[in-house]
């Protein structure tokens, strides 16, 4: 199956109405909607919202949407992911959320739900704030247990490339030419990681940080240069705990048929190729670890 791009993300969240407020007022999205089931939030692009969160006692992943080329594509995928075994969330048809469209959603084998979906209507243009505006999702690091098996699922069965890693620690993994949409990384248990945004470019990353000074918060790590990805980078952590990152200048693979995945010595110039950012300290590494994830089937937002 051709999975085109990363659509949007979803969150679980123990308090919506201040993890909302962070992104709209401190982040730079603004809103798409809200139904019961969650607060949809856009970016300064024409996909209909880059994050939803969704009301939950926990932390953890309520699922990852990808897109793809139209509904015929769709049920295409269905009939492939049927034919593995793969677990169904909710079989082909239009989807009952802000947008629309037409999708499936299904369990990766440690209990992610993931979406499959084509027609979701757009915005028509995106806005200009003279400030800080993501333009889009760059990619979700997720952490894992079982990288090997989880890596040969998405590269086997939906389609991605390896484009780098970082020892046996770390898989980037693409479904475009950008360098990475998902970063597996090697851990005790499922987890979030981290959720990057893209920013048009190095100034707008560096006027994001000037927006979060100005409003009383200081990266947690960054900004630097990543080596895999070559992307600037700037972490923070939002009010439930996620830890996210604006990034820009992310590699992009220029000629699909030569490219071999790379691999990177884990050291302290792989994360960060400036050395301006340091290692992250404790409470970072904390954060990203994030709470063991048991996913959808153990939601109580399902």
């Amino acid at each position: 199956m051709k999975i085109r791009n990363i659509r949007h993300v979803g969150l679980l969240s123990p308090a919506i109405a201040a993890h909302a407020e962070y992104y709209l007022e401190v982040w730079g999205l603004q809103s798409a909607g809200e139904d019961r089931q969650a607060r949809y939030l856009r970016a300064a692009s024409n996909e209909h919202h880059i994050l939803s969160l969704h009301p939950a006692d926990r932390l953890g992943l309520h699922h990852i949407a990808f897109s793809l080329d139209g509904r015929e594509a769709v049920d295409a995928a269905a009939a492939e992911l049927e034919r593995r075994g793969t677990t169904f969330v909710a079989q082909p048809d239009d989807l009952d959320e802000p947008g629309g469209g037409y999708g499936l959603r299904f369990l990766d084998p440690e209990n992610r739900c993931i979406e499959l979906s084509a027609g979701v209507a757009e915005h028509a243009n995106g806005w200009s704030t003279g400030n800080v505006a993501p333009r889009g999702l760059c990619h979700v690091g997720l952490n894992t247990p079982c990288i090997d098996q989880i890596v040969a699922f998405y590269t086997d069965l939906l389609g991605f490339r390896i484009s780098d890693w970082i020892e046996d620690r770390m898989a980037f993994l693409r479904c475009n030419r950008r360098h990475h949409v998902i970063v597996f990384s090697r851990a005790e248990y499922p987890s979030v990681n981290h959720v990057a945004y893209v920013m048009a470019n190095v100034d707008d990353v560096m006027k994001g940080v000037s927006n979060l000074r100005a409003r009383g918060r200081e990266p947690d790590w960054g900004p630097g240069r990543h080596g895999p990805g070559n992307n600037i980078f700037c972490y923070y952590r939002d009010p439930a705990g996620y830890v996210n990152e604006y990034s820009s200048d992310i590699e992009h693979i220029e000629d699909e048929a030569t490219r071999k995945p790379g691999v990177w010595k884990r050291a302290p110039e792989t994360a960060d190729l400036w050395g301006t950012a340091g290692e992250p300290d404790q409470d970072v590494r904390r954060a990203m670890a994030g709470d063991p994830d048991p996913g959808w089937a153990f939601s109580k937002v399902c």
